[in-house]
């Protein structure tokens, strides 16, 4: 099958620039619209990916997102966010991305186009076999991303993908491609819009789910989180109360004493 890279195809829209602005929001909502559904027809490479990932944490494994640009960008956010929402260690979920942190601020021009500098990046974390990578890139042909993924492939380390372009070389490349076609962008080519949108979607089902497998969550509360504000202090307590059938005070005691929701009401009974 040729390779036909739809995040590159024109617009289903054009003189955008001629529309009102309620004209270009409703349009590009939607648009939007589609990428959830775009996102369910994935789920089977979704879930084949996310056990493989499950797998590998729960062995003492971590997970790397790699990327550029937008793509590159999405998968640091993920990463950062593990830490305070699931309680993990800084460090199990890593996030690299093209030109290194200041990329993630400022574009650097030409860092997706190195074909050696994705797996130097990855050398410096020292990965080994333990561990996975999934490269994250729209276009799917991101020669960062994709010459990383061919050297963790020799490498015997198992290697996924989240692209947007069916038969793209990064979906060949990785072992686990999860491929989502959301078809043209509202502005031709910003695939920062519904690839971007479609990424993101992916991103939290992957991480989230893992989590999930790895017992961070109790019921539907984020037990381990970080208490690092008022307002997830407050949340804790909430938590505390609900769980055990106490009152504020009494949660805001054990809470303060534990400094850990799930450890506040694991030692409940023996306060």
């Amino acid at each position: 099958m040729d390779f036909i890279k739809t995040t590159e195809k024109d617009s289903n829209y054009n003189s955008l620039e001629k529309m009102s602005i309620d004209e270009i929001l409703v349009s590009i909502n939607k648009e939007d619209q589609t990428v959830a559904y775009a996102v369910e027809k994935a789920i089977p490479q979704i879930t084949k990916l996310t056990t493989i990932v499950s797998e590998k944490l729960k062995n003492g494994g971590r997970l790397f997102y790699i990327g550029a640009g937008t793509s590159g960008r999405l998968g640091v956010v993920d990463a950062s966010e593990c830490p305070p929402t699931f309680g993990v260690d800084q460090g199990i979920v890593v996030g690299l991305i093209a030109g290194g942190d200041k990329a993630i601020r400022n574009a650097v021009e030409f860092a997706e186009d190195s074909n050696n500098q994705g797996w130097d990046d990855l050398k410096k974390e020292k990965i080994t076999d333990k561990d996975i990578v999934i490269g994250i890139a729209a276009s799917g042909t991101t020669p960062y991303v994709i010459s990383a993924l061919k050297a963790c492939n020799e490498r015997n380390i198992v290697t996924g993908c989240i692209t947007c372009n069916q038969g793209s070389p990064l979906a060949l490349t990785a072992l686990l491609p999860v491929v989502v076609v959301v078809g043209p962008e509202f502005v031709t080519g910003s695939s920062r819009m519904k690839a971007g949108t479609a990424q993101k979607l992916v991103l939290n089902m992957i991480s989230t789910t893992a989590m999930i497998q790895l017992g961070r969550i109790k019921g539907n509360k984020m037990v381990d989180m970080q208490l690092s504000n008022t307002k997830l202090v407050d949340r804790g307590i909430r938590m505390i109360m609900g769980e055990i059938n106490v009152d504020r005070s009494k949660a805001e005691q054990l809470l303060s004493k534990y400094k850990n929701v799930r450890t506040a009401i694991n030692n409940f009974k023996n306060d």
